[in-house]
């Protein structure tokens, strides 16, 4: 997987682009082109792969939430974490998500589950596995995408300071043991799918205090309130047209 061939927002890029000229890169780059060679679905579709870095520069990164896989669900996976495109059924767990914010800050519930405006606010959503087939949740586990995104990960923990790590379940708080909890805020609870949300997770309170540590270092609160679906396609005021609320790729 050549770094030079790849896409990546030019911050990231910086940072993280020798990774993808790893031997274990360019053989995940090989499997990916078999499978596909062999008539697997892979999703999100490969302009989508690294959304979360070019939704989210280096340098605008606040908050950071750690996911596992993408959705495996033809249409849902666009890149982000948690996210899905407008128009498609907002899954389980995103649902508990956002009955949690709900709770914690009185934000109603939107008509959608696109959570790219996050994106552009500075919440970095970032799967550890950033590939999946149809109906194969974690076939792509254990081939590459790991080390990467551990790079991604240490790569924040050294080089920001208080940034906001949350950290939903325990794949997550293994994946997020190398953080500096000195240097960042660390975030625990369980994970929001039905299995284990009911165990700690509604009533976190993890973005009312997300927000709070942000107003302690003097930056501003993430308005976790999303623009309604008919809004995402408008561009943001002083922006081109097609600007940064889209939510399509």
């Amino acid at each position: 997987m050549s770094s030079d061939r790849i896409k990546l927002e030019p911050s990231w890029k910086a940072r993280v682009g020798d990774y993808l000229q790893r031997d274990d890169m360019r053989a995940l780059s090989a499997f990916l082109r078999t499978r596909r060679a062999q008539g697997a679905r892979i999703f999100p579709p490969p302009a989508n792969i690294f959304a979360a870095l070019d939704a989210t520069p280096f340098d605008a990164v606040r908050v950071v939430v750690l996911g596992q896989d993408p959705y495996h669900g033809a249409g849902q996976a666009h890149g982000l974490c948690f996210s899905v495109q407008p128009g498609v059924a907002v899954p389980p767990s995103l649902d508990n998500v956002f009955k949690e914010l709900q709770r914690d800050l009185g934000v109603a519930r939107p008509d959608h589950g696109c959570l790219l405006p996050w994106a552009h606010q500075g919440v970095l959503l970032l799967n550890s596995v950033l590939t999946v087939e149809e109906g194969r949740a974690g076939a792509h586990a254990g081939k590459g995408w790991e080390g990467f995104t551990d790079h991604v990960v240490g790569v924040l923990n050294r080089e920001r300071e208080g940034l906001v790590f949350l950290l939903w379940g325990s794949y997550a708080q293994a994946k997020g043991k190398v953080i500096d909890t000195s240097r960042h805020r660390v975030l625990r609870a369980p994970h929001p799918s039905p299995l284990s949300a009911h165990r700690g997770f509604i009533g976190c309170g993890h973005f009312s205090a997300t927000n709070e540590y942000l107003r302690r270092r003097g930056q501003a609160p993430i308005d976790w309130a999303l623009p309604a679906r008919a809004a995402l396609a408008e561009p943001v005021p002083g922006e081109t047209s097609g600007g940064r609320r889209s939510c399509t790729p």
